[in-house]
This record gives C-alpha cells, structure tokens and sequence, in this order.
C-alpha cells in the first residue's frame, strides 16, 4: 500500500530493523526509512536479514537518512509514537484515531508516516518537533513498554484494519492543503524573529511562549494558506522594528 512510511529513529538493534521489515510487508506496506540508525550498514547486518524473513526487498528499497527534519519534513502528517503524556507537543490521540486520520489523507492522496524512537527511551521530546500527532497504543498503564518491531506491527495492523474499513467521517475541503512539518518550523522561526522585534518575546526568558503557540498551532492543523497568512504578519513586525530603527 503506498503513501505511508514507516520511520525508525536511531534504531540501535538490526534484529528490530528485519522485524519492522517484515511487519510492514505482513501488512501490505513497503516503504521504510531509517534515520541516523546506530550502525550505517544495519539493513545489510545478518540479524536484519535473518528476521525480515522474506521481506529482503523491503530491506534493499529502505531509505537512510541523517535526520528527522530530512524524513518528516515532507509530510503534513507524522505520527509520533509515545508510551507517556508530555506537557507540550502535537495532540495526544490513540492508534485508532491516527490511522483513521490517515486514511482520510490518504483518499486525497496525501502522505502520511508512522514515526517510533529508540528502543531504549522512545522519541525525545525535540523529536516532536517533526511530528503532527502524537500517538499512543492502548495497553496495560502498570506495564506499557513494548518492543520496537512489536510497535510497528501493531500500528501496521490497525492502518491495515483502517484502509480496509468504509470512510464514515466527513471529509475535509479538498482544495484545502494541510501545511507540512518543514513550513510549520519555518512559520516558528519566523514568527520568534517577529515576537522578538515589538518586544513581546524575551528570548533570553522566553517562558515556553513559542512552545503554546506552537501546540496551538498543531490543534489547529494549519493549511498552507494559512501558514503564508501568519508568516505576513511575522514579516511585518520585522518591518515595523526596522521603521522604528530609522526613526
């Protein structure tokens, strides 16, 4: 099935490599991508390939790439999966309601990735920077670790179940385009510069200022018009401080 990709991040295991392999491929997907593993020849290592079992062709077409911004910055959806709430960051949502949100991408041929951190401590919380959602599996709260290829095929399994069912919820305005993760960090970016001119963003105490405007924003699930809108009004604070610095 094209259109999702499955992203592991720094991955330290080859074993887990061959075991997402083949889980994506049980499930009908193919696209895998690495990013910075800890081996640079993992997909070639005889554990991966040992337990792809089968899916060596999932194995030999894998991407990899040095970061997070280079995978998930093309894609207006990236699901981040996580075992534990975090203060900030994208919406919190269940397995179930992401695939469902991809599915709906999907029928307006919209790209979508599935992102899971390290086996030891999962996704950072500056690796939510790069995703649109963050995801959780519903398990048992006194015991909820699960192996990383474990993980994927779980998701893999509940995309599969998702692409499979009727669409029942409304679709969006398809002449509408959600925003991808690039220009969103780029509008941050922007947008501090702009706080920062008319004296409303202390850079040095900023207070998590531009990390509620930024959950604020992800709620909001920007369309790339809108992104263009507020870069507007970044720039013209910009302009406003350098009118003041003719003055």
């Amino acid at each position: 099935m094209m259109g999702i990709t499955w992203i592991l991040h720094e991955t330290s295991h080859a074993g887990n490599v061959g075991s997402a392999a083949r889980a994506i491929k049980t499930m009908g997907f193919e696209k895998l991508c690495l990013v910075n593993p800890k081996s640079p020849d993992m997909l070639s290592a005889p554990e991966a390939i040992a337990l792809a079992s089968g899916a060596d062709d999932v194995l030999q077409t894998t991407q990899v790439l040095s970061n997070l911004a280079s995978a998930c910055g093309p894609f207006p959806y990236v699901f981040g999966l996580t075992s534990r709430d975090r203060e900030f960051g994208p919406p919190s949502i269940s397995i179930q309601e992401a695939c469902a949100l991809a599915q709906q991408a999907l029928t307006q041929k919209i790209p979508c990735a599935f992102l899971f951190g390290t086996e030891r401590t999962g996704l950072r919380n500056e690796d939510f920077n790069y995703c649109s959602h963050r995801v959780w599996i519903d398990a048992n709260p006194n015991y909820p670790s699960l192996n990383l290829a474990q993980a994927v095929m779980i998701c893999a399994y509940e995309m599969r179940q998702a692409l499979q069912l009727e669409l029942t919820s409304l679709q969006k305005d398809a002449t509408l385009t959600r925003a991808n993760i690039e220009s969103i960090n780029a509008l941050m970016d922007h947008l501090s510069e702009g706080l920062e001119a008319i004296d409303f963003l202390d850079p040095k105490h900023p207070k998590k200022l531009i990390d509620r405007l930024r959950a604020l924003f992800d709620r909001a699930e920007l369309q790339t018009e809108e992104v263009l809108l507020l870069r507007g009004v970044a720039k013209q604070m910009l302009l406003t401080k350098d009118k003041r610095i003719k003055l």
